[in-house]
């Protein structure tokens, strides 16, 4: 063979390995990018393997479509057969644990759901319980707080001292009212608190209809107080002492859920072109954009009570206050 013809094969050869790396490179770009774009609960129902759905409430409770739209995949998801919600939050705005209450009593509808309590399922965290067929909760797990409440800063005081004075023309008298930069007025004090009131009527008919007991029999319930697991479980507030494995336990013993199926965490997708990476950015334009004095601001860097106190709307939340 002379030199060349083996050259010409050696070119030959290289092609070859050239294009079939291209051709693999190529390949995993799009997989990775498929699985960024589809998220890990989509993967999971492509690929068809029954299992149970875990869905994380953490934090601060907010009205969220992401999530509400990933618990409609859940429950038309035909591999899905059952549902966790595992809640470790202490609350938050009353219309976030709303929706959250009405989506997952639409899960329960087609397959069975249970919520599994972590250090603090509180106030709107405890209305998302509501929204469960079971509630399994730690001994020591801190629930309850049952209740609505608004809070706003007052800084009239402190502008009068700087010599600082807030104009406004507005429809009506109760329009914006209370606000921070006057004294709230009697009368706006008396249409906040029947916006409360109403709230707290509507929170306490949940824990009446799903839970089968008269709140005014449980000992300070309807004052707001808190209840550890145990004090819970003798309260009928919740349903069994345990964790994820006593959970699981009862989807099996009590409402026939296949035994042995993996436990697959589901988490929401972001809207956008970039699906994952979007959410990242739409938390910094979002931090970026939050009001300086009560507006909508839910800054991990912030005190907690001073974050309950940023969040738009009737709250349904319980933190100890931080010394």
């Amino acid at each position: 063979m002379s030199l060349e013809t083996e050259a010409v094969l050696d070119r030959r050869r290289m092609r070859r390995r050239l294009a079939f790396w291209r051709t693999a490179a190529v390949l995993f770009v799009g997989l990775l990018v498929g699985g960024l774009m589809f998220g890990s609960q989509d993967l999971s129902t492509l690929a068809g393997t029954k299992q149970i759905a875990r869905v994380a409430i953490e934090g601060t409770i907010i009205d969220d479509r992401d999530r509400i739209a990933m618990l409609k995949k859940i429950r038309d998801a035909a591999n899905v057969e059952a549902l966790i919600v595992f809640i470790n939050s202490a609350g938050g705005t009353t219309t976030g644990g709303e929706s959250l209450y009405v989506a997952l009593r639409d899960v329960a509808e087609k397959k069975p759901v249970v919520a599994q309590f972590g250090t603090v399922a509180a106030s709107a965290g405890y209305i998302v319980g509501l929204g469960t067929d079971h509630i399994v909760a730690r001994g020591n797990s801190i629930t309850g707080s049952i209740g609505v409440l608004a809070q706003w800063p007052e800084i009239s005081e402190m502008l009068g001292k700087l010599g600082v004075k807030f104009n406004e023309v507005k429809s009506g008298d109760l329009k914006a009212a209370p606000n921070p930069f006057e004294p709230a007025s009697e009368e706006a004090r008396t249409v906040m608190q029947e916006t409360i009131d109403d709230g707290f009527r509507w929170f306490l008919s949940l824990v009446q209809d799903r839970r089968g007991i008269n709140p005014a029999d449980v000992d300070g319930l309807v004052r707001g107080r808190i209840y550890s697991g145990r004090q819970a479980l003798a309260n009928k507030l919740i349903d069994e002492i345990g964790g994820e494995a006593e959970a699981v336990r009862w989807l099996e013993t009590t409402r026939n859920v296949s035994k042995d199926l993996k436990v697959v965490d589901w988490k929401p997708t972001a809207d956008g072109p970039w699906g994952a990476f979007s959410s990242g950015a739409s938390h910094a334009a979002g931090t970026a954009l939050a009001y300086a004095l009560g507006g909508l601001v839910n800054l991990v860097e912030l005190p907690a009570n001073m974050r309950r106190v940023g969040l738009d709307g009737l709250v349904s939340v319980w933190q100890p206050s931080e010394n």
